[in-house]
């Protein structure tokens, strides 16, 4: 049953994928990957296959102040961190890539801290 999970898995990443690819025009795009105790978030430019900016609950500065990785919390401290990291990288706009993840929760608050930090998409 886990295979099947899976492989269903990998079919809404890619679908997404694509759907991002076509209509970003060329803006890199903010990755987001969740596990069971952390999250990590990265502005990747597609076109020259290159991270420009990258943030998660492992950063030491983070690791320090947040009681766990693994909750909106953290998500929202991430998510500020990577958008001033993409700001200080000159990149503004983006694209944001949920991966196989419902806009929900930790993902959500993610994306509502880099919108705050100054990250358009």
């Amino acid at each position: 049953m886990a295979a099947d999970n899976k492989s269903l898995q990998e079919r809404r990443r890619q679908r997404l994928r694509y759907q991002l690819k076509s209509k970003s025009g060329g803006r890199p795009r903010l990755s987001v990957f969740r596990s069971g105790k952390n999250i990590y978030a990265q502005v990747i430019d597609d076109a020259a296959g290159r991270t420009l900016a990258a943030a998660s609950t492992l950063d030491k500065s983070l690791r320090e102040a947040l009681k766990t990785g693994a909750d909106k919390d953290a998500a929202a401290a991430v998510g500020k961190l990577v958008a001033e990291r993409a700001l200080a990288a000159g990149v503004s706009l983006v694209v944001f890539d949920r991966g196989s993840y419902l806009y929900h929760g930790r993902v959500k608050a993610l994306a509502e801290a880099a919108r705050e930090g100054g990250l358009a998409f």
